[in-house]
């Protein structure tokens, strides 16, 4: 249900008298009218029963937003100043609620019995209908869970992503390459075999710490930012890729460093020219599933402010953001049941991108392996 949305269609006339408004193109008249009137006239006609007292429940119907999107209309098209125009407006998400769990008790304790009545007529004369919710996919986060979506998290997680992936992968692979075909087997490099098979075990959490420590209060990069994001789930992601690396170029068969060696290629040329080639596909399998695991990780993002109520979408690595696991952390904190409803949708956004960068991963695995 999360994936729907509850509309209310009323058809709104723009009386001046109503409004208290003139000139729609006048900045400070258009501020001191009265947007919420016309609303609650509309919903009268279409319900005569109720009387002057229940005006408070007929607004409580409509979405807190609904006047300030009457208002941008008519900003938008001064021409109706005097007409009556049919608008569509997301309805109140109590109402949204209750519309879509009709016959549950749990879902209609925030409307009155004047208000669930009222609801069940306006839906059998069409005026309240039920559709696709696109403003999930089109919008940021809000105070309201009828306007609440997933764009800036979503936005906030490519960046984020982008920013591990242009980082980790190639200092992985570079690392797996120097630990696997060049460095000497000695103390010292034993000691960081060892740690790096030990930091794939640490919990997400201390990486956060590390970023908080050493990024935001070392450094003074800002917070809540997809660019500290993605410095600390690089850290947290390299010894993932390394190890995944460092497996696939020792599945590469003796016999082609042999071969290559035999005709006269140098040590260079081997692990560029033959080695890396072959083990690119374990690397990239192994890569997509680190990006993966660290595309479901809130901890250490929630360390770093990542947690703040972001509406606006971000523009760039270093605006303001949030994360898809952050959002659902914020909204399943929520007592509203809106808020639940949007927390299970996004949780839906959230594990269609892990199976679909599993299953890049998988196909990857089989399309571009080579069995010896």
């Amino acid at each position: 249900t999360g994936f729907l949305k509850t509309t209310i269609t009323l058809d709104v006339e723009m009386n001046a008298e109503t409004m208290y408004l003139e000139d729609p193109t006048d900045p400070d008249a258009v501020r001191m009218a009265d947007f919420v009137e016309p609303l609650i006239q509309s919903l009268s006609e279409i319900l005569p029963e109720a009387t002057e007292e229940d005006r408070g429940k007929l607004r409580g119907l409509i979405n807190p937003y609904a006047s300030s999107q009457l208002r941008d209309e008519l900003v938008a098209n001064p021409d109706w100043m005097g007409t009556t125009q049919t608008i569509t407006f997301l309805a109140h998400s109590n109402v949204d609620v209750y519309n879509k769990h009709k016959g549950n008790e749990a879902y209609s304790i925030k409307l009155s019995e004047e208000q669930q009545q009222y609801v069940d007529k306006l839906r059998d004369k069409g005026v309240i209908e039920t559709s696709f919710n696109d403003v999930f996919f089109t919008s940021g986060d809000s105070r309201d869970p009828a306007r609440a979506g997933v764009l800036g998290a979503i936005v906030g997680s490519l960046l984020v992503m982008f920013v591990t992936l242009v980082l980790s992968f190639p200092i992985g692979v570079a690392a797996a390459i120097y630990l696997e075909e060049f460095a000497p087997r000695n103390r010292i490099t034993d000691f960081i075999e060892v740690n790096i098979n030990n930091l794939a075990a640490v919990p997400s959490i201390i990486f956060g710490l590390l970023g908080l420590a050493v990024f935001i209060n070392l450094f003074g990069m800002p917070r809540s930012v997809p660019f500290v994001g993605g410095l600390v789930l690089t850290l947290m992601t390299l010894p993932t890729i390394i190890i995944s690396s460092r497996a696939a170029i020792k599945s590469v068969p003796p016999s082609i460093r042999e071969a290559a060696e035999g005709v006269g290629a140098s040590k260079m040329q081997v692990v560029l020219h033959h080695v890396l080639p072959l083990a690119m596909p374990g690397m990239l399998t192994g890569s997509i599933i680190g990006m993966a695991q660290a595309l479901g990780e809130t901890a250490p993002l929630l360390l770093i402010g990542m947690v703040a109520f972001i509406v606006e979408i971000p523009e760039g690595f270093f605006d303001a953001a949030t994360v898809l696991p952050v959002q659902v952390f914020l909204w399943a904190g929520s007592p509203e049941l809106a808020f639940i409803e949007r927390a299970s949708a996004a949780i839906m956004v959230l594990l269609a991108f892990l199976l679909s960068m599993n299953a890049l991963a998988i196909w990857l695995r089989k399309r571009l392996e080579r069995r010896w």
